[in-house]
């Protein structure tokens, strides 16, 4: 065991965020991203984290990890089908808390990336998180900023 770490970060997870370097990226799928499938189609590494909620596990991961200063949107999103443009996505609204009290520009540094387009962004991800997240279009991609001492 260590101190300080969140409990939900496995082993597993811990060693690929330390792992990434600068302006890696990690996209964490809710339970209905297609996770293997993408992870194999690149090579990406595949970890599962099944019954735990992604709000859960950004809040863990942004303890260890700092998003990218070098780029205006660093967390980005699935955007809504045109056929799902009426659904609320409360789970969007706990991103930003999330990332506000990890990042000092809060809900700026969400972007958004047309559904088909986050899947092929996630393949040039190093890392898919295969959640147990039961909220739809709560998947997000995250690109890691730099340590500094």
């Amino acid at each position: 065991m260590l101190k300080n770490i969140p409990s939900v970060l496995s082993p597993e997870l811990l060693k690929v965020l330390a792992e990434m370097g600068h302006s890696d990226r990690i996209c964490i799928g809710d339970g209905n991203f297609p996770g293997s499938s993408i992870a194999k189609a690149e090579g990406a590494i595949l970890v599962r984290a099944d019954g735990i909620g992604i709000p859960q596990l950004l809040d863990a991961i942004l303890q260890v990890m700092p998003l990218d200063l070098y780029v205006d949107t660093p967390a980005m999103l699935m955007e809504k089908m045109e056929c799902d443009k009426a659904l609320e996505i409360p789970v969007w609204d706990e991103y930003e808390n999330i990332i506000a009290k990890h990042d000092n520009r809060g809900g700026s540094a969400i972007g958004a990336y047309e559904r088909f387009e986050f899947y092929e962004q996630a393949k040039k991800c190093y890392c898919i998180v295969q959640s147990g997240e039961t909220a739809i279009y709560a998947n997000i991609i995250l690109q890691k900023g730099v340590v500094k001492a």
